[in-house]
């Protein structure tokens, strides 16, 4: 289904609801008050309007792989508190995505996904051979072989 886009006059009615939501989402929601790179365990930290804190390695974020210590702790909030900003690595994270655990768009997630399941340990090599010798994964049945439970 396409969308079609809003007209000026549409927008306008929009707004004062818009900005009410905000108002209470800021009084309700915790946003960042404070952000710092943490240059020996290479993680960003993070902390909250609540009073919590929290930390993410600074490589899983979109667009901090690979950068320098010196780039990375040019961090700043991001005006309102919702987001957190590198100007030199022009990134930008939204603390509400990285409370979720959301560090990036859908195709930077995936590519982490990718290489969580290219990781080898001896724990994954055990439960392989565990599953071998079990017969392997159970083979899937067509709807029509399923015998109903």
């Amino acid at each position: 289904m396409v969308r079609k886009p809003l007209s000026d006059e549409e927008i306008l009615t929009q707004i004062p609801a818009a900005r009410r939501r905000a108002k209470v989402e800021r009084r309700t929601e915790p946003v960042a008050v404070a952000v710092w790179f943490d240059h020996q365990t290479r993680r960003i930290e993070v902390e909250l309007s609540n009073g919590c804190q929290f930390s993410f390695p600074a490589a899983l974020g979109q667009g901090l792989r690979g950068a320098s210590d010196k780039d990375l702790a040019q961090v700043e909030v991001a005006p309102g508190g919702l987001g957190l900003h590198w100007e030199r690595l022009d990134a930008d994270l939204l603390v509400s995505s990285l409370l979720q655990g959301i560090f990036g768009t859908r195709g930077w997630m995936r590519e982490i996904g990718r290489a969580g399941g290219k990781a080898r340990s001896a724990a994954k090599s055990r439960a392989a051979r565990e599953n071998g010798r079990k017969g392997g994964r159970p083979r899937k049945l067509s709807l029509a072989t399923r015998v109903p439970a």
